[in-house]
């Protein structure tokens, strides 16, 4: 466990007022670089050395750092702070990073590259990369409860149950779990793909806005269009995903390409084609954007990642 002292953070707080300039990638570089010094201090090695260096491994291994950013985000447009925030922002990359190592095992995807590095379980082996991701998600959930300060018990109790609920077969388990049932089967509906991935990927992104809003106060009418806000960016992720599975290459992507096809796997461009696809991404961006307009000014962040979401090449 860590002190409180070294989550504690520095940085220019999002936009609140109408007119004042906002700058995407300065805005990312520098909530990403907060969380990266915070998931460095979350983690330090002892015996077993083993299993601390494989979490480490994965966890340090870079990325986005999308979901930590947007619970910061999320939770900065509702009046909360980022030290308030950081102990969940964490623990969500946590959880994340456990997805991806057991999703790259041999008995899931069998990925031998997960941003640009070897997978875990090609470094440390399948056994520890197990482990791993074992202790990485308990872990979250203790992070959460010791180094959260100035929110009230009953809040985090509901970042603690929405957090449990995007991880179990409610969320991408359970959508982790069609997804396999699901390979080489070419008569895949739309309904079928759209539960796949609104469990796999996007049960974790709407945990990652909910839960910034709630340690921040968030209810009612708040709770209702941050969820349609993070649902119809999850899906435009996902479809974007789809696409560069396809049109990238393995450098610009940090992982193994064409794996869907390779797996027989219907995808969003299989059923529609990749330019309709990149328009349905866009058509749920937009969606997205429209449920943050009572907010104004105060979510120009939001607005910018969604944006950033059907823009991005990796």
């Amino acid at each position: 466990m860590i002190s409180a002292e070294n989550l504690q953070v520095q940085a220019a707080p999002a936009p609140r007022e109408s007119g004042v300039e906002f700058n995407l990638k300065t805005y990312l570089q520098e909530r990403k670089a907060l969380v990266e010094q915070a998931l460095e201090a979350s983690i330090t090695i002892t015996y077993p050395e083993k299993i601390y260096d494989s979490m480490r491994y994965s966890l340090l291994a870079g990325g986005k750092r999308l979901r930590p950013i947007l619970c910061l985000a999320t939770c900065e447009l509702l009046g909360g702070t980022l030290d308030m925030a950081m102990p969940t922002a964490c623990a969500l990359e946590m959880i994340h990073t456990m997805s991806l190592i057991h999703d790259d095992l041999p008995a899931m995807d069998n990925d031998d590259y997960r941003r640009g590095k070897l997978t875990n379980h090609k470094v440390y082996g399948e056994d520890i990369a197990i482990l791993a991701g074992d202790g990485l998600l308990a872990y979250a959930f203790e992070f959460v409860v010791e180094n959260t300060v100035g929110v009230k018990a009953e809040k985090l109790l509901k970042v603690i149950s929405r957090l449990g609920h995007a991880v179990a077969a409610t969320g991408l388990v359970g959508g982790q779990v069609v997804d396999l049932e699901s390979e080489g089967i070419t008569d895949i509906t739309i309904e079928t793909l759209n539960f796949i991935h609104s469990h796999k990927t996007g049960a974790l992104l709407e945990a990652s806005v909910l839960s910034g809003g709630l340690l921040a106060g968030a209810e009612g009418d708040a709770v209702q269009r941050l969820t349609n806000y993070a649902r119809n960016i999850g899906l435009a992720f996902q479809i974007v995903d789809d696409v560069l599975d396809i049109t990238s290459t393995q450098e610009e992507l940090g992982k193994s390409i064409g794996k869907d096809i390779q797996a027989q796997k219907v995808t969003y461009p299989s059923l529609w084609g990749i330019e309709a696809s990149r328009v349905e991404a866009q058509r749920l961006v937009d969606l997205a954007k429209a449920e943050l307009s009572p907010f104004d000014a105060a979510a120009i962040p939001l607005q910018a990642i969604a944006d950033f979401i059907t823009a991005r090449t990796h």
